[in-house]
C-alpha cells in the first residue's frame, strides 16, 4: 500500500473533511472501481469479484482498526447483519449488471438508488408522522436524475433485459443499505467497524454465490491487478461514503452521488468509446448543479431533519 491510500485512510474517518467533500471523493473512487469491475468481468463472475473485494477490504480495515486500537465488539449485530445482507446483495447484482450491460447503462440503473431513497424517506416520514420533507432537496434529487438520463441516455437490447432488471434491483437494495448506514451511525457505530463487517459479509456472500452459481476461475496477473484495485478503491470509497452518511443530510448525499455518473461517463468515453453528445453535456451540467445546490442546502437548512424509517 502506497503513501496516498494511507493518508486517505487516516484522514477520511478522522473528521475534518465536510460531508459534501467526502461524497465527492467517494463518487470518483466508486466510478474508478466500476471501470475496474468491467475489466475484471472478462475473467471472473460477479460473486468472485465480490468475494475478493471483501478480502481486500477486510484486510485493510483490520489493519486500520488494529492501528487505532479499535474493537470489533458491537452491540448491534443484527443491524450489521441486515446492512451486510442488503449491501452485499446490491453489490453482487450491480457487478452482474456491469458485466452484462454497457458500463454507462449499468451505472445509471444502480444510481436509481437515490430516487428509491427519496421515495422511502418521503413515505416513511408521512407514515410515521415525522417532520416534513424539504421540497428543495427533493427537487435537487429529481434534477440530478434528469441529468443522469441526459448523460447516459440508457437503452437496452432485448437480450439485456435480465441484466437491466438486476441493475434496477441493485439500486433499490442500495437505497435500503444506505439508510442502514445512516441508522448504524446514529446508533454510535464507528464507520471503520461498519465497513469491516460489510467486508466480512462480502466474503461470505461472494463465496456462496460463486460456489453455487458461476464457479471459481484461475488467476492472471491482469485479473489479480483488477481485483486488487476493486478492493482498495471500494474500501476507501466506502469509508468516505459511510462518514458522509453518518454526519450529513441523507438527501444531500444522495444528490452528490450523482457526480459518480459524470465520472463514469468520462471513463466510458476514454476506455469504452462512448460517444459525446450535446444532450450528454447538458446532463453533466444538471448533475453538477444538483450537487452544488444540495451541498449549499445542507449548510443552510437545519430544520426538518429526516429520520430514516428503517433500522430500528
Amino acid at each position: 500500500m502506497d503513501e496516498v491510500p494511507l493518508v486517505l485512510i487516516k484522514t477520511v474517518p478522522g473528521g475534518k473533511l465536510s460531508p459534501p467533500v467526502l461524497m465527492l471523493g467517494a463518487s470518483l473512487l466508486f466510478a474508478t472501481m466500476g471501470a475496474c469491475v468491467k475489466f475484471a468481468s472478462a475473467d471472473y463472475g460477479p460473486g468472485e469479484i465480490v468475494f475478493y473485494r471483501g478480502i481486500v477490504g477486510a484486510m485493510m480495515m483490520a489493519f486500520v482498526m488494529h492501528h487505532r486500537g479499535e474493537t470489533l465488539r458491537t452491540g448491534v449485530p443484527a443491524m450489521h447483519a441486515w446492512r451486510s445482507l442488503t449491501g452485499v446483495s446490491s453489490l453482487g447484482l450491480w457487478f452482474y449488471a456491469i458485466g452484462e450491460l454497457p458500463l454507462a447503462t449499468a451505472v445509471t440503473l444502480n444510481y436509481m438508488s437515490s430516487i428509491w431513497m427519496a421515495l422511502l424517506l418521503i413515505g416513511g416520514s408521512v407514515l410515521l408522522g415525522g417532520s416534513r420533507v424539504d421540497a428543495r432537496l427533493v427537487c435537487t434529487v429529481l434534477a440530478g436524475f434528469a441529468g443522469v438520463m441526459c448523460v447516459l441516455q440508457p437503452t437496452m437490447e432485448p437480450q439485456q433485459l435480465w441484466g437491466g432488471l438486476m441493475g434496477l434491483l441493485s439500486g433499490l437494495l442500495a437505497a435500503v443499505a444506505y439508510l442502514q448506514v445512516t441508522a448504524l451511525g446514529r446508533a454510535g457505530e464507528p464507520e471503520d467497524r461498519v465497513v469491516f463487517y460489510f467486508s466480512l459479509g462480502s466474503i461470505g456472500g461472494g463465496a456462496v454465490a460463486t460456489s453455487l452459481i458461476s464457479g471459481w476461475h484461475a488467476h492472471s496477473m491482469q485479473g489479480m491487478g483488477m481485483l486488487l484495485a476493486v478492493g482498495v478503491l471500494a474500501t476507501l470509497a466506502q469509508l468516505m461514503m459511510t462518514r458522509a452518511y453518518r454526519t450529513g443530510r441523507t438527501l444531500a448525499n444522495a444528490s452528490l452521488q450523482y457526480l459518480g455518473i459524470a465520472w463514469s461517463f468520462l471513463y466510458g468515453v476514454v476506455l469504452f468509446d462512448d460517444p459525446i453528445t450535446g444532450l450528454a453535456l447538458l446532463g453533466m451540467g444538471l448533475i453538477a448543479i444538483a450537487g452544488i445546490v444540495a451541498a449549499r442546502l445542507r449548510e443552510s437548512i437545519t430544520a426538518n431533519r429526516i429520520d430514516p424509517p428503517l433500522g430500528s
